[in-house]
């Protein structure tokens, strides 16, 4: 169980059910009169340590290896934080290690929100259209977005409000928190502005843009005062990688922030830039990932701590959680629509596979489909059990004693382990807001696929009362088991993927409109 929750959260639903059974099972030792106190609590002990304290160890022992040996930067790493990133061999530690530790004024730097989207604060030379499609106007100024690809119109100069310099001094003044600052644009020069306009996307929210040149002053607008939110262990001065800031605005004190909504094809669909007046949320955390210092070219050698050793070392409980903060919640905005995606209750049924691979030259494919005959007849099965047990107990309480009491305790356990397995492991679906897939819903298909002889046997118990009637209800199974073995060999190949499959094999196979197997110099259908 540990295990599978370590590769998979979906298996923490199948842990409740066991966590259920033993509660029910404790339950029947404490009406136990044989049992003393000091027996119950022996018993409840174990089940603690057996169930929490063991698991737990296993756990966190399972990733502690993993993050022991996994030392290297790899694909898709950029979800984690830039602190996390700069601990791997590779990737942006090659990119950040030696660069200057603080922050001053006259640094260019790089601010990523890696809390709310995994994204660049970014600007270019387009501006927001005069009027979007509800009719409210906007500024018109320099679009402010967050990008999640690395670009040069990703940096930026952190400039003092009371000089016109854009250099690093001879010492550097570093940036503390509390300070005053403007960012400036460092491709189009110009400051990042904030206003009493509504945002594109977000009309609660307040507009961000660039607007007038740096060396124009507009300081009703352009001034940001520095957060440090960690400064609790990082101290007052703005470090890279380590310090986590938000920019406040000075004029209407709202937070710079990324909304989570995607701009349209005039924003080139990045992310949504705008500033809010709740200041204690993720969406509004940023840090300099990359940093320089800009100096002028007969500016003497500058004299700076670089952070090749305080790096961010994080320690291993602080790897571990960011782990499972982002396992829990990264894929909380993936909502785009899928060629292969399906809802909840298309999967009872199967009524959509999915197309993994197919072959460069021929028909071989893997696609994603149950044995058909398993799934709709367990789900059936489903049906068949919930009537059957509802009549049962109408039954039991009209003192009809059908069945015996150590069968009827069979059935109602039974119920609660697969039915209620069935149950914890698919609803929850309902209440997901993402793209979901029919390999969703195979922890449950367990569950309802161990209920289905249940079902079988409660059915022939309860209905069927003549040897005969039983007799010719097994005659009826024998075809049906038949019939799966069969039609395991007919879909195979598209399990498998161990050969081409020819245009008559997919129709053939094709029970369902909605299954669209793949087929070189045609559409799916």
């Amino acid at each position: 169980m540990v295990c599978a929750i370590s590769v998979k959260y979906n298996a923490i639903f199948t842990a409740c059910i066991i966590f259920t059974i033993i509660g029910m099972d404790y339950w029947e030792l404490i009406g136990n009169k044989n049992l003393s106190v000091i027996n119950l609590l022996q018993h409840l002990v174990s089940y603690i340590g057996l169930l929490l304290l063991v698991p737990s160890l296993i756990y966190i022992g399972v990733f502690y290896v993993h993050l022991s040996i996994l030392n290297q930067s790899g694909p898709h790493d950029d979800i984690m934080t830039s602190a996390f990133q700069a601990t791997l061999q590779g990737g942006l530690s090659s990119i950040t290690k030696g660069q200057p530790l603080e922050v001053s004024y006259g640094s260019q730097v790089t601010l990523r929100n890696t809390h709310g989207q995994n994204c660049w604060l970014h600007s270019h030379m387009y501006i927001y259209p005069i009027k979007y499609t509800d009719e409210r106007g906007s500024s018109a100024q320099q679009q402010v977005t967050c990008y999640p690809f690395k670009d040069v119109n990703n940096w930026w100069i952190i400039k003092n409000p009371g000089r016109s310099s854009l250099t690093v001094d001879n010492p550097p003044k570093a940036v503390k928190h509390g300070d005053v600052i403007q960012l400036l644009h460092g491709t189009s020069g110009r400051a990042l502005n904030s206003h009493d306009v509504a945002a594109p996307l977000s009309p609660h929210y307040m507009e961000v843009s660039c607007y007038i040149d740096y060396n124009i002053s507009h300081p009703a607008q352009n001034l940001w005062k520095l957060e440090i939110a960690n400064r609790d262990t990082e101290g007052d001065s703005w470090k890279s990688i380590q310090s986590r800031i938000r920019l406040v605005h000075m004029n209407t004190s709202q937070a710079l922030k990324v909304t989570g909504r995607q701009l349209p094809d005039w924003g080139f669909h990045q992310f949504e830039v705008a500033t809010d007046r709740i200041l204690a949320q993720e969406g509004n955390i940023w840090n300099v990932e990359e940093h320089k210092y800009t100096r002028l070219p007969d500016q003497t050698e500058l004299n700076f701590q670089d952070n090749s050793d305080v790096v961010s070392k994080l320690t291993f409980w602080e790897k571990l959680w960011e782990i499972q903060w982002k396992m829990l919640f990264a894929t909380n905005d993936v909502t785009q629509e899928h060629q292969y995606s399906s809802e909840p209750n298309e999967w009872p049924f199967m009524e959509q596979g999915i197309a993994y691979w197919i072959d460069h030259n021929t028909n071989a494919q893997i696609y994603f489909l149950g044995n058909p005959i398993i799934w709709w007849m367990s789900s059936v099965g489903i049906i068949v059990y919930i009537i059957l047990m509802v009549v049962a107990f109408i039954r039991r309480i009209r003192q009809c004693q059908d069945l015996d009491e150590e069968s009827w305790e069979r059935f109602v356990t039974s119920g609660v382990l697969f039915l209620g397995g069935w149950i914890i492991n698919y609803l929850p679906f309902y209440l997901l807001e993402r793209t979901l897939f029919l390999h969703h819903y195979l922890p449950a298909l367990l569950f309802k696929i161990m209920l289905f002889p249940v079902a079988v046997e409660l059915f022939s118990r309860y209905i069927l009362r003549s040897g005969s009637q039983r007799q010719l209800f097994t005659w009826f199974l024998v075809p049906c088991c038949a019939q799966i073995v069969v039609t395991f060999v007919k879909f195979s190949p598209f399990s498998y993927g161990n050969r081409s499959v020819s245009s008559e094999e997919m129709e053939d196979c094709r029970w369902l409109d909605s299954w669209e197997f793949l087929q070189h110099g045609k559409l799916p259908y």
